[in-house]
């Protein structure tokens, strides 16, 4: 949503929300000219929320506030894997987000710059928004308490349970693909739709397996912006990311087996097959063997004048091939 600032002009439509929350009182709109001030008096929790912002924006914001050249670069600067950079006045964390559509993974970016009294994140190519904690901020006064480092691990929470809700998406269609593949077998496009599920998994955990480590280190490091009694918040959240990927491998491990057990039922019944025609090659092998040898034309034959000659051949045949038939049937070859 857009909001206004207090000269009455739409501020830039990359701004989602500029808000200060203060315990006690209702959350303030605060224009990105007014952020200085707001953070200088240290009068509640200014949270600046951006999506897909240009340069420019991020440039004069990172001024206003004084953020190093070195932090400014950094924020403008896509990113495609987790990370956490301190500065002076600010400390970067960096997320990946992950959403499905149409069951496939799609990837953003969300950046958390923690400060004493301001919190600032940067959206780009995530869908879904942080409405929720900011409701959680306005119904809780208490959060507010605890300070931007608090609502950025909360922030980080919010988004492994996206990593989590995008997972159980895939896990329908993992669960799709093993009856698939166990009922019906598989053919060549079957194939390369299973590497392509394989690999999107394997990009999401790519993607986010850093999570735990840098949330490890959020922790257990002593940083300027993030204070002891927040850490804590921090350790759970690494902990959650390890569970995710623990879904994620999982889920990989599903398609294998699958896929593995597909081509065992497709080896066995290629076995199968190749037991009935063996059978049936033995058992025509018998009255084949007796036509060729009548077709040869012997002059010297008695059994060809003999007047039960040819029932008894005839009989003779049947009865071989009767006895072949019955043996193979017992044997599970037919």
């Amino acid at each position: 949503m857009d909001i206004d600032n207090q000269g009455g002009g739409p501020v830039d439509k990359a701004v989602v929300a500029s808000m200060l929350y203060r315990p006690g009182q209702a959350p303030v709109s605060v224009a990105l000219e007014q952020a200085r001030a707001c953070i200088d008096k240290q009068d509640g929790l200014l949270w600046i929320g951006l999506n897909e912002p240009d340069a420019a924006l991020l440039k004069r914001l990172g001024s206003d506030l004084g953020f190093s050249g070195k932090a400014i670069e950094e924020t403008i600067s896509p990113h495609r894997r987790p990370k956490v950079i301190e500065y002076e006045k600010l400390t970067l964390i960096v997320a990946i987000t992950v959403e499905v559509n149409n069951f496939r993974p799609t990837f953003g970016d969300t950046q958390i710059l923690i400060g004493k009294g301001f919190l600032v994140t940067v959206r780009r190519g995530a869908v879904a928004t942080h409405t929720e904690l900011r409701d959680q901020l306005e119904n809780s006064p208490e959060f507010l308490g605890r300070g931007s480092d608090y609502v950025a691990s909360a922030l980080l929470d919010l988004i492994v349970d996206r990593y989590v809700s995008a997972l159980a998406k895939l896990e329908t269609v993992v669960e799709g693909v093993e009856q698939h593949f166990l009922l019906r077998g598989f053919r060549e496009s079957d194939v390369r739709r299973l590497y392509r599920q394989r690999r999107d998994l394997l990009r999401i955990h790519t993607a986010i397996a850093p999570m735990a480590e840098i949330c490890r280190r959020l922790a257990r490091v002593e940083m300027r912006n993030i204070d002891a009694e927040s850490r804590a918040y921090f350790g759970e959240v690494a902990d959650r990311v390890v569970r995710a990927n623990e879904f994620i491998n999982s889920l990989r491990e599903a398609l294998a087996f699958a896929f593995e057990a597909s081509l065992m039922i497709g080896q066995s019944q290629q076995t199968d097959i190749t037991k009935k025609l063996a059978a049936w090659a033995a058992i025509l092998a018998v009255p084949t063997a007796v036509a060729g040898i009548y077709g040869m034309n012997f002059k010297v034959m008695p059994e060809l004048s003999w007047t039960y000659g040819y029932p008894t051949v005839m009989g003779a045949t049947f009865a071989v091939c009767a006895v072949l038939y019955w043996k193979f049937k017992k044997s599970d070859w037919l």
